[in-house]
């Protein structure tokens, strides 16, 4: 390992944040157990502050023919293990920010997964080029235990802001912590300068 400016680190050719360790594979990691998707009762949600005031709503099938794009990216987990060139394939957040428009106010969103399970974001990091919900992993559906039938990848940053298993995006004009925020994670969660813990907020 090799360590650059802007605290970037490099594994061979591949950049790690600090505080980081290459893992072996794709583990598995998640709270709860893995839930059964039944098409016929499954759909993703955008509700909230919408710039209509309405609710949207798409059926797996819905959501599997809308406009798709693949990003290869690294997962860096809080934890400290960080896995290397996973290429996703799935819907771009920003398609479903122009289907579902947000009001002007709004901030941050909610990405709810199955189990009321959540986490919280800054509208910019959800809005951001790389930030997909994706379907496919490697070429190949998703797995249960990976998050099928819809996983929120947000690369650059650390993995608890990506559920698996999604089910809806709230608009908030204010923010509101999710699940690992509320049990002392870090509500920005940047793997580059190691946001990993509430209490360095105050720094």
């Amino acid at each position: 390992m090799r360590c650059g400016g802007r605290g970037r680190c490099v594994v061979g050719s591949e950049p790690v944040p600090p505080g980081q360790r290459v893992a072996k594979g794709w583990p598995v990691s998640h709270y709860g157990p893995v839930p059964r998707f039944r098409a016929d009762r499954w759909n993703l949600q955008v509700f909230g502050s919408t710039a209509t005031g309405e609710k949207y709503s798409w059926t797996f099938d819905e959501v599997m023919a809308l406009p798709a794009a693949t990003i290869t990216t690294d997962l860096h987990c809080a934890s400290g293990t960080t896995t290397l060139g996973h290429e996703f394939y799935g819907v771009p957040a920003a398609v479903l920010l122009k289907l579902a428009p947000p009001d002007p106010r709004v901030t941050h969103v909610m990405a709810w997964a199955e189990y009321g399970y959540n986490a919280n974001l800054r509208l910019d990091d959800f809005a951001a080029d790389r930030t997909l919900m994706a379907t496919h992993h490697n070429g190949e559906t998703l797995t249960a235990e990976h998050g099928f039938p819809l996983r929120l990848v947000v690369p650059h940053l650390y993995g608890y802001k990506g559920p698996k298993w999604l089910r809806a995006i709230e608009y908030m004009t204010r923010d509101r912590r999710g699940f690992w925020e509320e049990r002392g994670y870090h509500n920005l969660a940047d793997p580059w300068t190691e946001q990993r813990h509430s209490y360095q907020e105050d720094e």
